[in-house]
């Protein structure tokens, strides 16, 4: 049935159809019978599939990924669809439109995606309205948090700080964003000194709450291995709570679809199934690297239950779904949870 409302919605603009879904989503769950039609379809509730990660109790542990929710408009329905917890974001400290219009597209031979977005979102004072609105706090929401595009890298740690301290008593996690490609100069504090100040200034700032909350790094696949070394270190050093691997690719290998039609489109960072097997890698070598010491939520081209299944055996505790979640549907969620069940059984 999805595959259906798939082939009909890839014939329009993509982020039109984002913004089409979403709604109706929101429309539909609206009424009772129909959030208890979703639910009773696509939510699978077991103990074995309750984790226990960076100080927090996940129900499940599928979750949807920063970049869908942008200004926390619409966690309460996506939880609908089955997931275990939403990352909202990325917020900035204002609005701010992003890049220019059009700036999503689909890789449908790749079954990918490539978004120049530019953390366009409604700003942290808006995130923070619709957060505070919510009528339950049982559901696990993270903060991704990034700087507005004309903020310089030399002032950058004040736009975190900001979006730090506005969500600090609305999210359950932050999340440190320096990793997408589409902000200007954003991947360069992703360098060893910008990034040891911002994280053990925001880590500072954390310890000084009665509650901290724990803050997650997200990083970018395309780091080298020297550099993947350099972001243990920091990890350790700053005694954050992990990490979120990865971000979306700027790399153009090993694509389907014709280079000329890729270049067409621009620039911008990929995502889906061009990214599986590099995001397992770094988590892999992360974990090997650090003695399974830093706690992972794995993304990047999960389009099965398979690619799952392998990104928590290389070392993730979580996963979070973008693309293949738009791919496949929220069956996709289900199917991995029943797969962790049935693991989990003949353990």
């Amino acid at each position: 049935m999805y595959q259906l409302f798939r082939s009909i919605l890839f014939r329009f603009d993509a982020e039109k159809v984002h913004y089409f879904v979403v709604g109706l989503l929101k429309l539909l769950v609206k009424f009772p019978p129909s959030k208890w039609i979703f639910r009773s379809i696509y939510h699978v509730q077991n103990p074995i599939l309750e984790r226990e990660f960076i100080g927090l109790k996940f129900p499940n542990p599928v979750g949807l990924a920063a970049g869908f929710d942008k200004n926390a408009k619409y966690f309460n329905e996506m939880e609908s669809c089955g997931f275990g917890f939403i990352e909202i974001g990325t917020v900035t400290p204002l609005a701010q439109p992003g890049n220019d219009l059009p700036r999503l597209f689909r890789l449908k031979k790749d079954e990918a995606i490539l978004n120049r977005m530019g953390f366009n979102n409604d700003g942290v004072q808006e995130a923070l309205k619709h957060l505070k609105a919510r009528k339950s706090r049982k559901l696990i929401i993270g903060g991704n948090i990034g700087k507005n595009k004309w903020t310089p890298n030399e002032e950058a740690l004040n736009d975190y700080m900001i979006c730090f301290e506005e969500l600090f008593d609305e999210v359950d996690y932050f999340v440190v964003n320096v990793s997408s490609p589409n902000t200007p100069n954003l991947r360069a504090l992703q360098e060893k000194e910008p990034l040891m100040e911002l994280l053990s200034t925001l880590q500072s700032k954390n310890e000084t709450k009665a509650n901290p909350k724990p803050i997650l790094l997200k990083i970018a696949p395309d780091l080298t291995n020297e550099q993947l070394d350099e972001i243990i270190e920091i990890v350790q050093e700053t005694k954050i709570a992990g990490l979120i691997a990865t971000n979306t690719t700027i790399s153009r290998e090993g694509l389907i679809t014709p280079s000329s039609e890729v270049e067409a489109l621009g620039a911008g960072g990929i995502s889906g199934k061009p990214l599986t097997k590099r995001s397992t890698e770094v988590i892999r070598y992360i974990h090997t690297k650090s003695n399974g010491s830093i706690p992972m939520i794995a993304v990047g081209g999960i389009h099965t239950a398979q690619d799952a299944l392998d990104k928590l055996d290389a070392g993730a505790t979580l996963v979070q779904l973008y693309s293949g979640f738009i791919y496949e549907g929220p069956g996709l969620i289900k199917e991995i949870n029943q797969a962790l069940i049935k693991k989990g059984q003949h353990a």
